[in-house]
Formats: structure tokens, C-alpha cells, sequence
């Protein structure tokens, strides 16, 4: 496979729109393992190689185990979560998956014990943001693999 679009040299706008959302969350209320936990979840969900080759690598960086990690697509039958991971998860999949799940009232209910207002705002702008970043990477077929977390962090 061969990547197809180079959004920097045809339109660098668009990563500039993206990078101003990702500095926002960098700076949110949702802390930093957690977003990455977020956007892996999702980059499965869509199916999009790229970003997962991304967050796995970024959140193994962080210290996040490889058992964890391995098990993500089963969060809810595994004990190695969190309840406010399992809440994020939960409704990251929902807010993924908009079109079948539309994000019901039981789910809000299950899920804002975890997250204050802001929190909640913040960790849907999170999964809006990877929701778009692995559309933008799946067209333009960026290739996996070449993704360093050490490269990132300086």
C-alpha cells in the first residue's frame, strides 16, 4: 500500500486545524494516558493502522503494559481498567459509533460519575478529534510503522 495524499505539501492547513485541537487536549481536564488509551480504542474501532501503530507505541512509552494494551478490544470482559477508563471506553465506542449507539441517556448516566462537566466535554472533543484524525489517515493511506514516541515528545 502506498500513501496517496501528502496533507503538508497540498493543504497544510489541514494539520494545522488538527495540531490546534490536539494542543487543546494536551491541556484539557483528561489526563494524558487516558486520551491515548481513548484514541487507541477508537483507531481500533475504525480500523485506521496508522493511528494505532501510533497510540500503542506512545502509550508503551508512557509505561502502559503490553497486557493491557493486547487486551484493549475486550475492555469490559478484562479487571485491568479502571472504572474511569471503562466509563472514557465506553463512550468513546459510543461517540464512535454515533450512528448506532446515539449515545443514550443510560450511557450519560453511567458515565458522568467518572468525568465533572468539563471532563465530559473535553473527553468527547477527544474522540471527535481521533474519530477525524484516523478518516484523514485512512484516505491518504499513511503508511504504519514509522511512527517513533520519542521523535513526538521532542
Amino acid at each position: 500500500m502506498h500513501a496517496r495524499l501528502n496533507y503538508a505539501r497540498v493543504a497544510p492547513g489541514v494539520y494545522d486545524a488538527m495540531d490546534a485541537l490536539d494542543r487543546y487536549l494536551q491541556s484539557s481536564s483528561i489526563e494524558r494516558r487516558l486520551l491515548l488509551l481513548v484514541q487507541l480504542r477508537a483507531s481500533q474501532l475504525n480500523g485506521c493502522a496508522y493511528c494505532l501503530d501510533m497510540h500503542w507505541k506512545d502509550l508503551r512509552a508512557d509505561g502502559d503494559t503490553e497486557q493491557r494494551l493486547s487486551s484493549l478490544d475486550a475492555w469490559a470482559e478484562c479487571p485491568y481498567y479502571t472504572d474511569r477508563e471503562r466509563a472514557a471506553l465506553a463512550w468513546t465506542e459510543a461517540v464512535t459509533d454515533v450512528t448506532r449507539s446515539r449515545v443514550t441517556d443510560a450511557l450519560y448516566e453511567r458515565v458522568r460519575p467518572q468525568f465533572s462537566e468539563t471532563e465530559l466535554a473535553d473527553l468527547t472533543l477527544a474522540v471527535a478529534a481521533i474519530n477525524a484524525w484516523n478518516r484523514l489517515s485512512i484516505a491518504a493511506r499513511l503508511t504504519p510503522g514509522t511512527y517513533q514516541p520519542a521523535a513526538a515528545a521532542r
